[in-house]
């Protein structure tokens, strides 16, 4: 489970921090996260997190973390609820097709689903399951994960993304998304206090994974994250200028936001709103450009609710 291991939840958490048992209760007094994010940040990376005056890109999302959250940003992190802001600012048109919804995977009614749908627990990252083939699905696996994932709190087992924190947990079911081609690609659009600064376009979902980083003006970038660039030339969609625009509407009242957009035979759906890419801790390949793209991000005013 990473850094923090959470061991059980129940009317509190108790979590395994560098190998010391923690107890939290739900209720964590929150003046202790600044220095449980230096630690877990030193053990992560290595480095000394400076929260008094952050530069790189990934210190000043450690600061986001604890000084700029809102029930606002809760609600956007669900990915249940954020459907409905989502309609609301551009459009249900840019909704994946919803096909359920539950408080526990007992609920769920497989013959309902189609062949082919995609599970998720709206309440964390990464905590989904893609399912091509209905009658290939172990559902007694799946259960297992879901249980699991349903009992834990995602603010405190990824780095103290506090976003997280109260959202309620329940589990979604969505239609499951593939162009022509049988790829789906990602489109993720890096916005800086309401512009889009940065488009990174994720290939081969379902094959050999590759992610090229280009500028609004589709500019191929010199630095990596998480994959290697393609290969092969990436051509922007022809929907590009409209997918910026959305990215503009959605990211407006926030310092950083990475609105991601699915864009499936050029028809554009909404993905997710990222208020901590990668929890503040990619890898920029050359490291330079952490600091880079941390000089461009202008902080909010400091809230004072997670600071001693």
């Amino acid at each position: 489970m990473d850094i923090i291991e959470q061991i059980k939840y129940r009317d509190g958490i108790c979590l395994k921090l560098f190998g010391y048992k923690l107890s939290l209760s739900r209720n964590l007094d929150e003046r202790d996260l600044p220095e449980l994010l230096k630690k877990w940040y030193k053990k992560r990376t290595g480095k000394i997190l400076n929260l008094d005056n952050p530069q790189t890109f990934n210190e000043k999302i450690q600061w986001l973390k604890l000084y700029d959250n809102s029930p606002l940003k809760t609600k956007l992190a669900d990915k249940y609820l954020v459907r409905e802001w989502i309609e609301e600012k551009i459009g249900k048109e840019y909704l994946i097709p919803l096909l359920g919804v539950w408080d526990n995977f007992d609920e769920i009614d497989f013959d309902k689903l189609p062949d082919k749908f995609v599970l998720k627990a709206n309440h964390g990252c990464a905590w989904n399951i893609i399912v091509k083939d209905k009658s290939k699905f172990d559902k007694k696996n799946a259960k297992k994960k879901f249980d699991k994932w349903m009992k834990r709190n995602y603010a405190y087992r990824a780095g103290f993304e506090m976003q997280y924190k109260d959202i309620p947990p329940k589990i979604t079911a969505e239609a499951f998304m593939s162009d022509s081609k049988g790829e789906l690609n990602d489109y993720k659009i890096l916005c800086f206090n309401g512009k889009p600064q940065f488009i990174w376009i994720d290939q081969g979902r379902y094959t050999h994974r590759t992610e090229n980083i280009y500028d609004t003006k589709w500019n191929l970038q010199p630095f990596l994250l998480t994959y290697e660039n393609s290969k092969e030339e990436v051509p922007p969609p022809e929907n590009l200028e409209k997918m910026i625009e959305l990215a503009e509407i959605l990211s407006k009242d926030f310092a950083l936001v990475r609105v991601d957009f699915y864009n499936v035979d050029g028809k554009i759906y909404f993905g997710e709103m990222t208020f901590t890419s990668a929890s503040g801790v990619d890898v920029f390949k050359p490291e330079e450009y952490n600091l880079k793209l941390g000089q461009m991000l202008e902080l909010p005013k400091k809230q004072e609710v997670y600071s001693k």
